[in-house]
């Protein structure tokens, strides 16, 4: 299953780098940008991680790392511009999508122990 999750958040990232650095006319809209910035980086983040459970380190510089990188070369784009906004709702979305999959995680850990915080 984690060979799928792999394939999944690669197949998401390409399809992010194309509509990130394509012309704007090609670009697809399905919702306002933000929106669509952090849902896509939310499935990234989230897909990554199940795919690598025990390498944080690794999905975060994968997710975040691919924020900037395209964020920057927007730059370089004619009818694109790179904001630092725009890189930070791609990076929160990322860790939501990472944050989620931890809670997850913890939860399924307490139900299988059986064990119920009190407060």
């Amino acid at each position: 299953m984690a060979k799928l999750y792999l394939v999944g958040g690669w197949v998401v990232l390409a399809f992010v780098v194309f509509a990130t650095l394509a012309p704007i006319y090609d670009r697809p809209t399905v919702a306002p940008p933000h929106v669509e910035h952090f849902a896509a980086f939310f499935m990234l983040g989230l897909l990554f991680m199940l795919a690598c459970p025990n390498r944080v380190a690794l999905v975060l510089l994968i997710v975040g790392g691919s924020a900037v990188t395209l964020e920057t070369l927007q730059l370089l784009t004619p009818d694109r511009h790179g904001r630092f906004i725009d890189a930070s709702i791609k990076v929160a979305g990322g860790l939501s999508g990472m944050a989620l999959f931890v809670l997850a995680r913890v939860v399924a850990a307490q139900a299988k122990a059986k064990v119920v915080p009190r407060g």
